[in-house]
């Protein structure tokens, strides 16, 4: 990276525990407000799923119990959606992707501020905001709707406390909403980038000089893989040679005299590639070096 470029507005810095700076790059409004629509239609979509077949499979039970029966249905739609809204994103968030089909879609993720490992905990809090921020003044609406009409007032308190939150990131730098403020959190872009011939071709040839045992290569697992893929990708001198010293520590390498940095990275890069891959077909996945 050279030191006279000019960085987007979008790029911040992203320090990996290994000490790497990936310039990572976060989604702006646009971009967060599309992944959302997509999946508030994908739970739509299934809701109406549910809904219909509650309707062909209990519809007798709901005419012959009246108004009772009808309640009962009412309250178990609304378990579910409530169960479907909050299950779905933390789910999504908690996977390897960290991120929902919406935020796939439009290339993006969650990721820990601090450039660590995403922690459940922050999944959970950033999306129990939501709750907050979108579905309270939702479900106060259809309640008084439910009740006979909804009062003027309650039309502009309930737009006040949306706009809020709504339009939150809007006005900080890092587009952050409350929930990624109180999760630690942030999104951000992760285009599609898939493994260059040139690479793939440099890193299989090292593996002939470089025999790494079983032990050495399981140290790490698929986060530290994409990271080491983004040092190699970059070409900085200084980045690689960190990466390299931290890698030969905790595995416990000697360094021979003939040994660059970018040989050693490729070499180890292949061999976990391999390892990852070949762990995968026996169904063993492993996000990261804490993963046991």
């Amino acid at each position: 990276m050279s030191a006279d470029r000019v960085a987007p507005r979008t790029e911040r810095a992203f320090v990996t525990p290994e000490g790497v700076d990936l310039r990572l790059n976060i989604g702006d409004a646009g971009q967060r407000a599309g992944a959302f629509l997509l999946d508030a239609a994908i739970i739509i979509a299934v809701l109406v799923a549910f809904t219909l077949v509650v309707l062909f499979t209990g519809v007798g039970a709901v005419s012959a119990a009246g108004t009772a029966g009808a309640e009962m249905m009412a309250v178990i739609w609304l378990v579910i959606f409530f169960l479907l809204r909050n299950f779905y994103f933390t789910a999504f968030e908690l996977s390897a992707a960290a991120a929902t089909p919406g935020k796939r879609i439009m290339g993006l993720r969650v990721a820990a501020r601090d450039g660590g490992r995403l922690k459940a905990e922050s999944v959970f809090a950033r999306n129990a905001m939501r709750e907050l921020e979108v579905f309270l003044p939702m479900s106060v609406l259809f309640t008084r709707a439910s009740e006979g009409g909804v009062d003027g007032w309650i039309y502009l308190l309930t737009f006040v406390w949306a706009a809020i939150f709504v339009f939150f990131p809007l006005f900080n730098r890092d587009r952050l909403r409350v929930g990624d403020l109180v999760g630690g959190t942030w999104v951000v872009r992760t285009p599609r980038r898939k493994l260059t011939r040139d690479m793939a071709d440099e890193s299989a040839g090292r593996m002939s000089t470089y025999a790494f045992t079983p032990a050495q290569v399981d140290a790490y697992g698929a986060k530290e893989l994409h990271v080491l893929e983004s040092v190699l990708r970059q070409g900085d001198r200084a980045s690689q040679r960190t990466v390299a010293e931290r890698i030969m520590v905790k595995i416990g390498w000697t360094r021979a005299p003939y040994e660059t940095d970018r040989d050693f990275l490729t070499a180890y890069y292949a061999a976990l590639r391999g390892r990852l891959e070949q762990k995968l077909l026996m169904g063993v996945r492993r996000r990261d070096k804490h993963d046991v």
